[in-house]
Parts: C-alpha cells; sequence; structure tokens
C-alpha cells in the first residue's frame, strides 16, 4: 500500500500515519480487554476480537456500500458483495490473514442512508444475520443532506437516532462486538466552510457512542487529518466525501489495525 503514496513518500511517512491514528483508537470494555488498551490504559496481550468461525458485519452508507452486489449479498466473503472500497480490502486482508478460521464477512452498506434509515432495515440487515463483530459507519449523509436541504435532521437526531440503534443492537446480540467508526470528511471537493464547526458535532456524536457502549471506536476523521500532511486532500477523497484508492486503503489498514490483536509491546 505505500506505493500509492507516490515515490515521493515513504513507508515511513505511511506508518507514522498508522501509528498516530492507532495512539487515538479508542477500544473499551471487550471483557476487560479490549486488544488494544485495558481499562488502567495498559496493552492488552492476545485479546481475540475476532474469533474462528465468527460472522463480521459491514453497516453503512455509500462509503461502505462501495458498489457492492444486491445480487449476490447474502454470499458470504464474495468479492462482488463486500464493494470496492474499505471492507472489500479490509474483508480480503482478514481472509488472508485468518484463511481456514471460517470467517463470514457481509457488506450490507447502502448509499445514501442516514441512522434512522438503517434502524427501518436493521432488523433483516443486521439482527437476523446474528454478526458476532458489527462495524458502523454513518453520519456523513445525516449533515450533507440537512445542508443540501433533502433532510430536516439535526445533530440532536442523529444522536437520539444513533443511541436507540446501538441500545436496540446490544438487547438483540448481547455478546455482539461493536466497532464504532469516526464519520469523516476532506476540505475539498462538496465540502466546504459551511460544513463547519457543526460537522465536528456529528463526529463527536460517535465518539460519545463508542464510549457510552464501550466499543472500538476508529478515528478516521484523525487519519484523514494526518494523511492530508503527506498529500493534498483530494487525494484521499475527491469529492470530500467518497475516498479514492488511496484513501480507501488507508482505511483498511487502520481499521484492521483497530480490531485485529494487539500483543503487550
Amino acid at each position: 500500500m505505500a506505493e500509492q503514496f507516490g515515490k515521493e513518500h515513504s513507508r515511513r511517512d505511511f506508518m507514522k500515519i498508522s501509528s498516530a491514528v492507532l495512539g487515538l483508537t479508542g477500544v473499551a470494555g471487550l471483557a476487560g480487554c479490549n486488544g488494544l488498551v485495558d481499562s488502567a490504559g495498559k496493552r492488552c496481550s492476545g485479546y481475540p476480537v475476532i474469533n474462528d468461525g465468527d460472522v463480521v458485519l459491514f453497516q453503512g452508507d455509500s462509503i461502505t456500500d462501495a458498489g457492492r452486489s444486491r445480487e449476490r449479498a447474502d454470499q458470504a466473503n464474495d468479492a462482488a458483495a463486500l464493494g470496492g472500497g474499505y471492507v472489500g480490502l479490509a474483508a480480503g486482508q482478514l481472509l488472508i490473514d485468518r484463511a481456514g478460521s471460517g470467517l463470514k464477512i457481509y457488506n450490507r452498506g447502502i448509499s445514501g442512508h442516514k441512522v434512522f434509515q438503517l434502524a427501518d432495515r436493521w432488523q433483516k440487515d443486521c439482527l437476523d444475520l446474528k454478526p458476532n463483530l458489527l462495524s458502523i459507519l454513518i453520519g456523513v449523509n445525516d449533515i450533507w443532506h440537512m445542508l443540501d436541504g433533502k433532510y430536516d435532521g439535526t445533530v440532536e437526531v442523529y444522536e437520539k437516532d444513533y443511541f436507540a440503534l446501538v441500545e436496540r443492537t446490544r438487547k438483540a446480540l448481547p455478546g455482539v462486538k461493536l466497532v464504532i467508526c469516526e464519520p469523516f470528511v476532506l476540505r475539498c471537493g462538496a465540502v466546504n466552510d459551511k460544513w463547519f464547526p457543526l460537522f465536528d458535532h456529528y463526529r463527536a456524536v460517535a465518539r460519545k457512542v463508542a464510549r457510552s457502549f464501550d466499543t472500538i471506536f476508529v478515528p478516521f476523521q484523525a487519519m484523514f487529518d494526518e494523511a492530508s500532511k503527506i498529500a493534498p486532500p483530494n487525494h484521499w477523497a475527491g469529492d470530500g466525501v467518497h475516498p479514492t484508492a488511496a484513501g480507501a486503503s488507508l482505511m483498511a489498514h487502520n481499521w484492521l489495525k483497530a480490531v485485529q490483536v494487539q500483543h503487550k509491546a
């Protein structure tokens, strides 16, 4: 993946981004040891966030969807069903790293969706699949569609809907391991000054959800902020919202860093 930074950038630049993001990645709860740090802030040793035979489900909007095949959606580990974005890249690496482990990985992101639309399809597209690990990335449309006059939601609605969705999930699937991903934008393309500072409140809600439910938290905005010091924002997301190949690769790499077993340093 380092080649995607261009000849002028080294693997050291890439690892600097990953290290910076890893330092900001919060993982709480999960039987007292979360794969990164425990409640005392010490690194855990060998806690298996993903186990053999687990069902891994990715949920979200177009960033997760990434052109996935609806016709093949019920096929676990299917390349077309996983889409062409960070989900497909992360899943592919998991299926290499954990070959023979019996993992079943699904992508049920749908382009344009907001939190309430996830809730509308949650039984079929989440709870019925009984995931052992559920990763959610949602929020950019909750603000984008509001700014465009297509939606009358607010950050308060986003927070209420998000908390209700996770509470519902925990009640139905008490053993599920949750990954809450930080919504992100880059300052280019469709993203202009009118997004700020409001967008930062949506990011804060996602982090609040993660902390309140003791979940893994993947700080994608922090990751792209670091990445934009090395290459311009449009290198990572041409329209400021949807990742390029480089952006999707960076997301997949850091998502895996957050959820895979970490050993004591």
